[in-house]
């Protein structure tokens, strides 16, 4: 497989080395206009935001296939996705961590086309199990705000119209352990405009590649190691 990387609207202009991030103001909150388009996706978008206003520290369910699919990945190496596609790629779009696994949102058709892309580049084997959701699908995704307690009187509304710096991660991942946790339930990058830029499969795939490599290598080392008798150890 070759290096080439499919030419995107959008190319980060910040420092894309996510642990060094400073973190943006209301990253990490979908905006009205990400829930907009989050809901655009439900047969009746109406309702779903009169869902969200009653309980907006609640989790949601939505239909995949026509606004987006949704790769997920073991936590850990969909941490490692995203760190290339911030660092040598393009970006990425809506990305959230739910329950120890990555939800990576991409652009309709691409579930069902980045598993034929996999085994036909002969990565299947070093790609960990993906989760593919596309059309007939549904995803459970983090509430729109990251604070718990956000439905009571007097608090934050569950979303803003305050402009936040769309596309970088919401936090680093300092600790990976919080992103392996079952009880993790949030957004890492925010939806927070109408239309968000979404990897299709080709982008995806390199990033998985990318994220493959390390443990790949390793593995054809220790195979290639010759092994070592007894004898030569006494």
């Amino acid at each position: 497989m070759s290096d080439w990387l499919p030419e995107t609207p959008r190319t980060p202009d910040f420092p894309t080395t996510w642990g060094h991030l400073p973190r943006p103001s209301g990253s990490g909150v979908v905006t009205l206009a990400g829930a907009d388009w989050l809901a655009s996706a439900a047969p009746r978008p109406d309702e779903l935001h009169a869902l969200w206003a009653r309980q907006p520290a609640a989790p949601s369910v939505l239909p995949c296939g026509t606004a987006f699919d949704v790769i997920n990945t073991p936590a850990l190496f969909g941490r490692r996705m995203v760190d290339r596609l911030w660092s040598d790629g393009p970006g990425s779009g809506p990305v959230a961590a739910h329950r120890g696994r990555l939800l990576l949102f991409a652009s309709p058709g691409t579930a069902q086309r980045l598993p034929a892309l996999l085994v036909w580049e002969e990565w299947a084997a070093a790609v960990p199990p993906l989760l593919c959701h596309g059309t007939g699908d549904a995803v459970t995704v983090p509430p729109l705000h990251p604070h718990p307690g956000t439905g009571t009187a007097g608090a934050r509304p569950a979303y803003t119209d305050a402009p936040s710096a769309y596309g970088v991660p919401a936090t680093p991942p300092g600790d990976p352990a919080d992103l392996t946790s079952p009880g993790t339930s949030r957004w890492l990058v925010a939806p927070d405009v109408r239309e968000p830029w979404l990897p299709g499969p080709d982008i995806l795939l390199w990033a998985c590649v990318r994220a493959a490599r390390p443990t790949a290598g390793m593995q054809r080392e220790a195979a290639a190691q010759p092994p070592v008798s007894a004898l030569a150890q006494g």
